[in-house]
C-alpha cells in the first residue's frame, strides 16, 4: 500500500483504539512508523526491474575440454552452508520469486532476500509489477510469463513465491486460475486479502482495490473449487494488522487447497516482510515437505 494512504489508515486505526491502547498497539504502531519511513527512503532503490540473468545453455555436445583450469574448477569442493541454515540440501531447493503489495516494489523486501541468501538460498528473485496494472488477472498473467522465464534460465521446474498484501493475491490467482500450480511448489502469504479487506473504503476508486474488496469478482472466483491444485500455502497473518479488516482475511481457508495458517502476534502489515522472526518461519516453509492430500494446520510466531 502507498506511504500516503498507509500513514493515514494507520492512525485512523490507532485513533479508533479504545482510549488506553494497549502496550502491544503502540509499540506496533511506532514500528509501523518507523518502518513506513525508511522504505519510503529506501523505496527509489527498487523503481528499476531486477535485471534478469540470461537462459542456461544447454550443454555442448562431446567430450568436455581437459585442462588445468578447468580440472581445477570441477575439484573445488562446494562451500559450506552457513551456519544457522537449514537441513537439506542447497541445491535441492527451488529459486524463490518475491512479489510486492499495493502501490510498492522489490525495496520492501531487502532484509527478507538477504536472510534467505545467508540460510543458503542463491536463487532469489523479485518482480515489480507495474504501478499502472489495474487489473490482478493482468498481473497474474504477467507474473506467469515471468516464471517461465525464471524456469528457463534456472532450469528448474519449478519455483517457490513469497508474496507480501496483493503480491500473495495475484499469485493465488495465477496459482488456482491459470494453471500456475504446475510451477509453483510452495506460495508463502504475508497480509495476504484471501477473503477481501474492508480497509479505506475511500480507496475504491482505484481498480485493484476494488478488486481486494471482500463482494469483487476476484475474491469469488479464488472461492471456487479447485479439486487438483498441488500447491502448498503458507498464509501468515497478524493480529495488529490495521490494513486487514478483519484481520482473519489474511488467513487462507479453502477446502481444495492444502493450507497452512501461521498467525503473527504484535506484527503490523508493513513489518511483516522485514520482521526477523517472520523470516525464520518462511525459511522454515520453504524447507517443509509438501503435505499429503487434505492437509491442513495452525501455527503462531510470537
Amino acid at each position: 500500500m502507498g506511504a500516503l494512504p498507509f500513514l493515514c489508515t494507520l492512525l485512523r486505526s490507532f485513533a479508533a483504539a479504545r482510549p488506553r491502547p494497549s502496550a502491544a498497539l503502540v509499540r506496533s504502531t511506532l514500528l509501523e512508523l518507523a518502518i513506513l519511513t525508511t522504505h519510503v527512503l529506501l523505496y527509489p532503490t527498487g523503481i528499476t526491474q531486477e535485471r534478469r540473468p540470461p537462459p542456461l545453455l544447454p550443454p555442448a555436445a562431446g567430450p568436455s575440454p581437459a585442462g588445468p583450469s578447468l580440472a581445477g574448477t570441477a575439484e573445488r569442493p562446494e562451500p559450506p552452508e552457513p551456519p544457522g541454515a537449514p537441513a537439506g540440501p542447497v541445491a535441492a531447493r527451488p529459486p524463490v520469486l518475491l512479489l510486492h503489495g499495493f502501490i510498492d516494489n522489490r525495496s520492501v523486501f531487502v532484509l527478507l532476500r538477504r536472510s534467505l541468501r545467508r540460510h543458503g538460498w542463491d536463487e532469489v528473485r523479485s518482480l515489480n509489477y507495474s504501478l499502472l496494472t489495474c487489473d490482478i488477472r493482468k498481473a497474474a498473467a504477467m507474473l506467469g510469463r515471468h516464471v517461465e522465464e525464471v524456469c528457463l534460465s534456472t532450469g528448474r521446474d519449478r519455483v517457490d513465491m513469497v508474496g507480501h498484501s496483493l503480491g500473495g493475491l495475484i499469485a493465488r490467482y495465477y496459482i488456482q486460475r491459470l494453471g500456475g500450480d504446475a510451477r509453483v511448489r510452495t506460495l508463502v502469504t504475508l497480509g495476504t486479502p484471501h477473503s477481501g479487506t474492508r480497509v479505506a473504503p475511500l480507496m475504491t476508486a482505484h481498480p485493484l482495490v476494488r478488486q481486494m474488496r471482500p463482494d469483487s469478482d476476484v475474491i469469488t472466483e479464488l472461492a471456487g473449487p479447485v479439486p487438483h491444485c498441488t500447491t502448498q500455502f503458507i498464509g501468515f497473518w497478524s493480529d495488529l494488522d490495521q490494513i486487514m479488516v478483519p484481520v482473519e482475511t489474511a488467513r487462507i481457508d479453502h477446502p481444495d487447497l492444502h493450507a497452512r495458517n501461521v498467525r503473527v502476534c504484535g506484527v503490523g502489515h508493513l513489518a511483516l516482510p522485514v520482521h526477523g522472526e517472520v523470516a525464520a518461519g518462511i525459511r522454515q516453509a520453504l524447507t517443509t515437505e509438501e503435505p499429503s492430500a487434505g492437509a491442513a494446520g495452525a501455527a503462531s510466531v510470537a
